[in-house]
């Protein structure tokens, strides 16, 4: 019997496996060891991550329409194949292709796909002088909400907050929020509209 593949999902798939079928994440090897489903599911993680690094399991597995089993085969293999790796953040466990990002860069993209933390973040890279009240009012949060986030992102490496809050290594943050900004929503984008002329990096 054909397995029936539901047209929504179909299209997903083949929009994010020819983005991973480009990158240099895509190997022969996988490709030819698996059917055409598997093949078209890993394709389409690989240019999912590619294109998201640092996506929780959930919204991988949602945003390409794959059952919580599927996509658990496919990471694993995927993983098992030193093609991807992934890390434990908090509740969450956060995917990206193997070997494209340092811990501070895998740290950081965890932290930019948070809400809260990512409005910090590009707060204090638009104005490094913002006090937490100033980021508390901008977020239309509390002021001890940005304070437990604050001392998450210092212990992460990312904030210094000795007297103050102060990003640690903006460039490398900015560089992140600017090539992924499609991938964090409309705050990002905005801020990479205004940085992206000022910002290069190695491609």
């Amino acid at each position: 019997m054909t397995r029936e593949v539901d047209p929504d999902k179909r299209a997903t798939l083949r929009r994010f496996a020819a983005l991973g079928t480009a990158t240099s994440l895509a190997t022969s090897g996988t490709a030819a060891a698996a059917d055409g489903d598997d093949s078209a599911a890993r394709d389409a993680i690989r240019g999912y991550l590619a294109t998201t690094p640092g996506a929780h399991f959930s919204k991988l597995r949602d945003d390409l329409s794959l059952a919580t089993g599927e996509t658990q085969h496919h990471l694993r293999h995927l993983e098992s194949a030193e093609e991807v790796t992934s890390r434990k953040d908090g509740d969450y466990r956060r995917y990206f292709p193997a070997g494209r990002f340092s811990a501070f860069q895998r740290r950081a993209l965890g932290y930019l796909r948070r809400d809260t933390p990512r409005g910090m973040l590009l707060g204090l890279l638009r104005d490094p002088g913002a006090s937490g009240a100033d980021l508390a009012r901008a977020l239309g949060v509390s002021r001890p909400t940005v304070s437990t986030h604050a001392g998450d992102l210092a212990e992460a490496g990312l904030l210094d907050t000795d007297g103050g809050y102060r990003v640690t290594r903006p460039e490398v943050l900015i560089a992140l929020v600017v090539r992924y900004a499609d991938s964090f929503g409309p705050d990002a984008v905005a801020f990479a509209d205004d940085a992206a002329e000022f910002i290069s990096y190695d491609g």
